[in-house]
């Protein structure tokens, strides 16, 4: 049975007032908008985490949304490239950077008066890799999709009912998630990986994509759909990512899924 908006709306009017944790991607999208909408701007807040792994594209999304349904908004920089165990980047790099955007945030919420710290945690996300998440729960924020019981096609939908521009936006996961386990997390190789995925938007390729950064190599994830045409123009594309940095590139003939790095096939 799935979700819908009116028990996420009950949830989240039980709360005195609310700050969100807000990459501008659907699942926190559609949180603060409903926040909004429940609590009224005096009563809640939307913070982005500012930092060289944010896509800049995402920022934008996270900004035209926030505009257009008048979403409280603050920008942070958060300084999670300033710890060696993000850096040294291991399996669970997630725990320290959530650790570091809640060690910015809740004291945000404290200071303002908000009682409630919340993230874009949905319900088919606890099913997943996620040790982001766990510092979330060692924090004591709320995941209000999750407790609601929305899954990721929840959200959609409901983000399509509200009117979100972007329910059908491919999911946009920080930039470090590019970068190959063990392999350091640099301001360079986070801009390797933006400005590549950049590039192949750039020449056509819509809908779920990743450079998987492993050093000299990158490798294109797309949808199964595009696999061939990215293959038949990789020509072109070896040029512009030597241009960046990659001495060799090749198309994942798996095509695009979530967790890859965590695969044996992706040390191949």
């Amino acid at each position: 049975m799935s979700a819908d908006v009116a028990g996420l709306r009950a949830l989240v009017s039980t709360f005195p007032s609310a700050l969100v944790g807000y990459s501008g991607g659907v699942d926190s999208a559609l949180l603060a908008v409903v926040l909004r909408q429940e609590l009224g701007p005096a009563r809640m807040l939307a913070v982005i985490g500012r930092s060289p792994s944010y896509p800049a594209a995402q920022w934008a999304a996270a900004q035209a949304v926030a505009q257009q349904f008048d979403v409280p908004l603050l920008e942070l920089e958060t300084h999670e490239l300033e710890d060696p165990a993000y850096t040294a980047n291991p399996t669970n790099r997630c725990f320290f950077c959530k650790t570091e955007l809640w060690r910015q945030l809740i004291p945000t919420a404290h200071a303002r008066g908000l009682a409630v710290v919340c993230d874009g945690t949905n319900a088919d996300d606890l099913r997943e890799h996620r040790p982001g998440y766990a510092a979330g729960r060692a924090a004591g924020v709320r995941s209000p999709l999750a407790e609601a019981g929305f899954s990721k096609a929840d959200v959609r939908h409901a983000a399509r009912e509200l009117g979100l521009p972007v329910w059908n936006a491919p999911a946009a996961p920080c930039l470090s998630s590019r970068v190959a386990y063990g392999l350091t997390i640099t301001p360079q190789r986070l801009a390797q990986v933006e400005r590549a995925e950049a590039c192949l938007r750039e020449l056509g390729v819509t809908g779920d994509l990743r450079v998987r950064h492993h050093g000299v190599r990158a490798r294109i994830e797309v949808e199964p759909s595009w696999i061939e045409w990215v293959t038949d123009r990789l020509a072109t594309v070896r040029e512009r990512f030597r241009a960046l940095g990659f001495a060799e590139v090749d198309v994942d003939p798996h095509g695009y899924r979530r967790g890859s790095l965590l695969s044996p096939s992706a040390r191949a």
